[in-house]
């Protein structure tokens, strides 16, 4: 649970600069404020404009943001410029830096500090074609491919407002600042907030050559390569319905009263379901209203089956297994009082805060002059985290993501499968031919989570395999898992256990609900936990059911979370202290819903859904395009919208002053966007994104996210790998979005291992058995380098 100011926080021995606007850097610098870290934000003369961005409220000194105030929490607040922070820098241990590349350029800051930690966070990187482009978080996420696979199959996308896009931006700058502080040496980082998102597309990215209908709209709530995946409404409420396995299939239909449609081989695959979907939505969805989602979920807990209570953002906030969680706490600004969101990141040992106070702009004075906590500069080729080793027992995307940005930035990560039960996202197709051609070896899926790992294969389930993971973790630093909850007590190898071979593990659970209380063994997909987050609530047209965003939003969700918890390898370097933590997933969704909780707990309401419009950017909105592209246009200010007249030749427009401020022109919303589709429709997407963003206006065109591997900006960047693997050759791997300042992306140092490609090296060179240990273990299939079909699994089983 987050703790009391009096209790000891992990990072309380870092001083962070944070330096520039924006909800990245504010919530990078969030996330060091929350685990103790004094924080000092460094503010331009009347204050970062975020204190004028809705929802606001009255704080006894006027109105200011809500959002700020959230994200601002146990900060100090200076006023300056750069000369300020020149002054305050010789001090610190972090510096955030938010401003423009090209305002860096000019006022360079921590050049002659060699120990400083820096993160350069941008838009779009410090090169390439984009790097200036003006951007808003919608736009940026739009360009990094989130939108293009959401929303009616005639278009337009639908594009999710609010602040996601930046927190994922701030999340990964934390994890790459907090790995940088245990690597103990300075270096300066760049990190693109869009390279950052693209982690949300690589499912598409990675699926699109093999299953192109993954690439394409099929309409309001529903994905490939599955159905039914969406919200539904029930007698009482709306339920969240994810359906993956044709065993789950059976036992929905079950659930509903028609077992013969579980029986219908018309719908045993995914793809076929979803090519059904409205014969089937219309045999289903009147069986759901004959029942509240309450008492669905009820049976669906009892069954097993990963469906959730969809809620609006009043019934998210009373949730009592939420409340027993203190997933939210009380943020003060002056006299205001409300509830936003806490970490996720429950370290037991050193839990975050559990909400704070924001301060008022230039309310503190300049910290007191201090000795900074390092000394050198990191040598040229190295990596932060090289010498951690984390042990990975998970599968999947969320868990696989978190171990794959610890191994990009240098940690030896030794995935953990078994012969039995290989990585689902190897493919879990039983037929005998699957085995035969080693197709398990040829997902694209699989290759991108997992490069710069090792990989051996343990029968957990078996006396030894359990004793060599026991062995193995002696030797490791971290263990990361996202088995549902009961799996490792019952194979006697969770904490408690493995914290008696080694006392200082740090280990993550990444459970959807969390280890304790009555949702505890849920079971969740990534689409599961963004039903559960009330995100569908406030998504889409106000006339749309509650409105799934994205395929699996909380599994890379979670993934980029998970690693945060350095912050507990932080505090195991300064006292030796090891710890578990209970990552409930999603928990992790909470902040990319902030400005609708934290309006909700003002105003007693969330205000609104905006769809594709903005609820201060007018114009704003998804335009079609020749070719059938689209593009994101955000008219940020009034000057932009003058600008925009110009551009698509509607000077009237500008001129009528009835048009001159967002108030005006949201009377006439639908008007102006006719104006502007009237423009970008005789024009490719590209050619009105740079039209547009040669007039300063942030526009960015909707690539469908294959296209990203062509995309010339992130060309430029040297985004794209290519990696060489047996069984799928040569193939393209997405960097991590962060890297040394002025250098290429961290390399992809290897392939994702094929299925225990490491045995020898681990189980021989590591824990030292011998060739013939190795084959014994390899004969009695504890170890092994191919999967096992199904009917040969059954076939070993001992009797019962």
């Amino acid at each position: 649970m987050p703790q009391s100011p009096e209790a000891p926080l992990p990072l309380a021995h870092i001083r962070v600069l944070e330096l520039g606007g924006g909800v990245a850097a504010a919530y990078a610098g969030k996330l060091f404020a929350d685990f103790g870290a004094e924080v000092v934000k460094l503010e331009p003369p009347g204050g970062d404009p975020l204190r004028r961005e809705p929802p606001l409220v009255e704080t006894g000194r006027g109105t200011e943001s809500a959002l700020f105030a959230w994200l601002n929490t146990s900060k100090r607040s200076i006023i300056g410029d750069a000369r300020a922070a020149a002054a305050i820098l010789p001090g610190c241990d972090v510096l955030i830096d938010a401003r423009p590349p090209a305002a860096r350029e000019a006022a360079p800051l921590g050049q002659a500090m060699p120990g400083l930690v820096v993160a350069d966070l941008s838009w779009f990187g410090e090169s390439g074609p984009c790097r200036d482009f003006a951007a808003t978080d919608v736009v940026c996420r739009a360009m990094a491919g989130v939108f293009t696979c959401t929303g009616p199959e005639a278009g337009p996308p639908s594009m999710l407002g609010g602040i996601a896009g930046e927190v994922v931006g701030g999340i990964a700058a934390f994890n790459a600042l907090a790995a940088a502080l245990l690597g103990g040496a300075g270096r300066r980082l760049e990190l693109s907030i869009h390279e950052a998102n693209i982690a949300l597309a690589e499912y598409q990215v990675t699926q699109s050559v093999t299953n192109p209908e993954v690439e394409r709209r099929h309409g309001v709530n529903r994905f490939a390569p599955t159905s039914p995946l969406g919200v539904y409404r029930c007698r009482e409420g709306w339920l969240g319905v994810t359906i993956v396995t044709p065993a789950q299939f059976r036992s929905f239909c079950d659930m509903i009263g028609s077992p013969e449609l579980g029986h219908d081989p018309r719908f045993v695959v995914g793809f076929d379901r979803l090519r059904h979907a409205d014969a089937l939505e219309a045999i289903f969805a009147p069986r759901l209203l004959e029942r509240s989602a309450e008492e669905w979920f009820a049976e669906a807990l009892a069954r097993r089956l990963p469906l959730a209570i969809v809620p609006d953002m009043a019934m998210l906030l009373r949730n009592p297994v939420h409340r027993a969680r203190d997933a939210f706490g009380t943020v003060r600004l002056g006299q205001a009082r409300f509830e936003g969101p806490t970490l996720p990141q429950r370290l037991t040992r050193t839990p975050p805060l559990a909400g704070g106070t924001a301060p008022f702009a230039g309310e503190h004075a300049a910290p007191p002059p201090r000795s900074p906590r390092l000394g050198t500069a990191a040598r040229p080729g190295t990596l932060p985290l090289a010498g951690l080793r984390v042990v990975d027992l998970s599968m999947g995307w969320a868990g696989p993501l978190c171990t794959r940005q610890l191994a990009d930035l240098g940690a030896e990560v030794i995935k953990v499968e078994a012969i039995q039960y290989p990585d689902w996202w190897r493919g879990v197709d039983p037929r005998p031919a699957f085995f035969a051609e080693r197709r398990y070896e040829q997902d694209m899926r699989f290759a991108v989570l997992n490069r710069n790992k090792l990989g051996i294969t343990l029968d957990l389930a078996s006396a030894e395999g359990a004793a060599l993971l026991r062995r193995l973790v002696r030797q490791a630093d971290a263990v990361v898992e996202n088995y549902a909850r009961e799996v490792l007590p019952k194979l006697g190898l969770d904490y408690p256990v493995l914290a008696l071979e080694r006392p200082d593990l740090v280990m993550v659970s990444m459970p959807a609900f969390g280890a304790e209380g009555p949702w505890r063994d849920a079971r969740a997909y990534g689409s599961t936990l963004e039903h559960a987050s009330g995100l569908p609530s406030v998504a889409g047209e106000p006339d749309w059911p509650p409105t799934t965003n994205h395929i699996a939003h909380g599994d890379p969700i979670g993934g980029l979370n998970a690693a945060a918890a350095l912050a507990a390898l932080l505090h195991r370097q300064r006292t030796g202290e090891g710890q578990h933590i209970d990552l409930a997933q999603v928990e992790c969704m909470f902040p990319l819903a902030a400005p609708w909780i934290l309006a909700q707990s003002i105003a007693g309401s969330p205000g609104p859904r905006w769809g594709n419009r903005h609820p201060a950017q007018v114009p704003h909105g998804c335009f079609p395009c020749a070719g059938e592209g689209w593009v994101a246009v955000a008219v940020v200010d009034d000057a932009a919208w003058v600008r925009l007249c110009a551009v698509i030749g509607r000077e009237d427009l500008a001129a009528d002053p009835a048009l001159a401020t967002a108030a005006g022109r949201r009377g006439r919303e639908a008007e102006l966007a006719a104006a502007i589709a009237a423009w970008t429709q005789g024009r490719e997407a590209g050619a009105a994104m740079l039209g547009l963003q040669a007039a300063g206006i942030a526009a960015g065109a909707l690539p469908w996210p294959s296209a990203l591997k062509r995309d010339p900006h992130l060309a430029a960047r040297g985004f794209w790998q290519v990696t060489e693997r047996p069984h799928l050759g040569p193939h393209e791997q997405p960097s991590a979005p962060f890297r040394e300042a002025g250098r290429g992306p961290y390399p992809v140092r290897r392939a994702a291992p094929t299925l225990g490609q490491d045995n020898a090296a681990v189980l021989g060179g590591l824990l030292g058995l011998s060739p013939a240990e190795l084959a014994r273990l390899a004969e009695a299939g504890v170890i092994g380098t191919e999967a096992i079909p199904v009917a040969e699994r059954r076939a070993r089983a001992p009797a019962a």
